[in-house]
């Protein structure tokens, strides 16, 4: 068995853990797991504290987007059932982000699907983000729009956003097998006009896609060495209606290990647990946590998420607090009911 032990001590000493470890680690038993996630807690407690950041998505503008990304329901040919529009109003856009503000969100998102954005979509989203930042200045602002073109990226800085997220997805050994209609290449280009621009440079990957752990690691070091400042972790909501429909590939066992190895691959960066935690890790939400020290609050761009107080009460209940807002308390306790149904009645039992 490994020494997990003494490998969370030369990490956090500044030893940096090779690909080939990380896949070692990626692949180890599960018996394991519990070790493996404690190596990840030193490291995570000692960049993050006991904080978690939250995050909240705003989307902009739902379908309707030309790209033939596989595991996206708002995909060139997508018969998900989802909500579909274009923008919204500017004044629908800020009220919807207040409501993720109000539930104790340090970061808002606002997204819109497409290729990329046209000019005009830009001044929109300024237009948002510069009536947003007058009335919540402390809070932090992440576009996320697609592919960029030249300037554009001064332009969202200009008007407020920090940071902007593009994520790569997957490996770029497997970037084809799940698009076509744009390159690994174009995404990353992306991501440098991003810091270019001294924006923030949040970038992450979707599990679950058919990728293989050695992938896995392959689009985590290839995260590490753009200067992603934060890595949130997509696991694959298989949707009725997309090409990716019935992949179910992930276990909580294997989401928990990708979780820490992120972490312990990249112990400074904010990981973030993104869509599909809630149907992915199920139960294991909490370990995940003492991994990564961010989430998104309540819903997705097209997923409906748990219940932002069953957000809350998740960090509560593992120890930890909103950023630097403290503990709040547990929420109290429902009392008991008892049993009206099974032996004694009339009524099926609970089994």
């Amino acid at each position: 068995m490994r020494d997990y032990t003494r490998l969370a001590q030369e990490i956090a000493a500044g030893t940096a853990l090779d690909p080939a470890s990380a896949l070692d680690l990626l692949e180890a038993p599960d018996t394991e797991i519990l070790d493996l996630v404690r190596a990840a807690s030193v490291l995570r407690r000692q960049h993050f504290g006991l904080h978690v950041r939250l995050n909240y998505l705003v989307n902009l503008k739902s379908g309707l987007c030309q790209e033939n990304c596989s595991y996206c329901s708002q995909a060139l040919g997508s018969q998900a059932p989802i909500l579909k529009y274009s923008w919204l109003d500017p004044r629908e856009a800020v009220r919807q982000a207040e409501a993720g503000i109000e539930g104790g969100a340090a970061r808002v998102c606002l997204v819109a699907s497409g290729r990329g954005p046209m000019d005009r979509d830009i001044e929109r989203v300024a237009d948002i983000a510069t009536a947003l930042k007058h009335e919540h200045p402390a809070v932090e602002l992440c576009a996320c729009l697609g592919l960029l073109r030249e300037g554009q990226a001064e332009r969202l800085a200009e008007a407020g956003i920090d940071a902007y997220n593009h994520n790569i997805n997957t490996a770029e050994s497997y970037h084809d097998e799940i698009v076509t209609t744009h390159r690994y290449v174009d995404r990353v280009d992306t991501i440098e006009k991003v810091k270019q621009a001294g924006v923030s440079a949040c970038s992450g990957l979707i599990v679950g896609l058919g990728e293989s752990n050695a992938q896995v690691v392959e689009a985590l070091y290839a995260l590490r060495d753009l200067g992603a400042d934060s890595i949130p972790i997509n696991f694959l909501v298989p949707f009725d209606g997309t090409p990716r429909a019935g992949q179910w590939d992930l276990t909580p066992l294997r989401c928990l290990k990708i979780v820490a190895v992120a972490r312990l691959a990249c112990p400074a960066t904010e990981i973030r647990l993104a869509g599909g935690r809630e149907i992915h890790l199920r139960g294991l939400q909490g370990l995940a946590l003492h991994a990564a020290n961010s989430i998104f609050l309540g819903d997705y761009l097209t997923a409906e998420g748990q219940a932002a107080a069953a957000d809350l009460q998740l960090i509560a209940d593992n120890g930890f607090d909103v950023d630097d807002r403290g503990s709040f308390p547990l929420p109290a306790h429902a009392g008991a009911t008892a049993r009206a149904r099974g032996a004694g009645t009339t009524l099926v039992p609970n089994a």
